[in-house]
C-alpha cells in the first residue's frame, strides 16, 4: 500500500509541475525539439497543439501518457542536468542538486526544470527523495501551492441502445414466469400434502 501511495504522491508532483506550466511555455518547449521528439510526441498525445497535450496528460496520468509526455519535453534540460552533475549524476545530494539547479533553470527556464525534476521522481530515480524535497522546499524550483480543483459529480450512466433494453426486458419476464412457475408448484405441493 505505501508503494502505491508513493507512486500517487509522485505523479501528482509531476501533474502540479505540468499545471504549473503554462501553454506559451509547453508551446515553446514543443517547438525546440528535434523531429524525433516531435514524431514521438505526436504519436502519443495524438498531436502537437498545446490542447493536445494537455488532454492526453489529463487522460494519460495512470497509464504512463503523462510521464512519456513530460520526459519527451525535458529531455534537453535533463541532459544537460547529467552533464553538470556529472559523476554525481545517478545519485546527487541535495547540495549537488541546489549548486547546479541555477544554471539549468536559467537555461531551460524554471517550469522545465520543475517537469524534469518531477519526471525524475516518477520514474523512480535514486534520488527520488531529495528531488521531491526540493519540489516542496527548495526557493529555486519550489512548486506553486496546489490549486483547489473543482469536482462535479459524474452524470448518471444512460443506457439508450434499444438492444440491451430487449435483451433486460425479455430477462424480466422470464424470472418473472419463473417465479409464477415456482409459486404455483408450491401451491400445487401444498394442496397435495393437504389431500394426503
Amino acid at each position: 500500500m505505501n508503494q502505491v501511495r508513493t507512486r500517487l504522491q509522485s505523479l501528482g508532483l509531476l501533474d502540479r509541475a505540468l499545471a504549473a506550466t503554462t501553454d506559451e511555455e509547453i508551446g515553446a518547449l514543443v517547438e525546440a525539439l528535434g523531429d524525433d521528439h516531435r514524431e514521438a510526441l505526436e504519436r502519443i498525445a495524438g498531436g502537437l497543439e498545446v490542447a493536445d497535450l494537455r488532454t492526453a496528460i489529463t487522460k494519460g496520468r495512470i497509464n504512463g501518457t503523462m510521464e512519456s509526455i513530460a520526459v519527451i519535453l525535458t529531455d534537453a534540460c535533463l541532459a544537460d542536468c547529467i552533464t553538470e552533475l556529472g559523476d554525481h549524476s545517478d545519485n546527487p545530494t541535495t547540495e549537488q542538486l541546489q549548486a547546479v539547479l541555477p544554471g539549468i533553470v536559467e537555461r531551460h527556464g524554471v517550469a522545465v526544470t520543475r517537469i524534469m525534476l518531477a519526471s525524475t521522481v516518477a520514474g523512480e530515480a535514486n534520488a527520488s527523495a531529495v528531488i521531491r524535497d526540493l519540489l516542496k522546499h527548495d526557493d529555486v524550483v519550489k512548486l506553486p501551492p496546489q490549486e483547489a480543483r473543482e469536482v462535479a459529480p459524474l452524470p448518471p450512466l444512460v443506457d439508450d441502445d434499444p438492444e440491451r433494453e430487449a435483451v433486460r426486458q425479455k430477462r424480466r419476464e422470464a424470472k418473472q414466469r419463473k417465479q409464477e412457475e415456482a409459486r404455483a408448484r408450491r401451491e400445487q405441493s401444498a394442496r397435495d400434502r393437504g389431500k394426503a
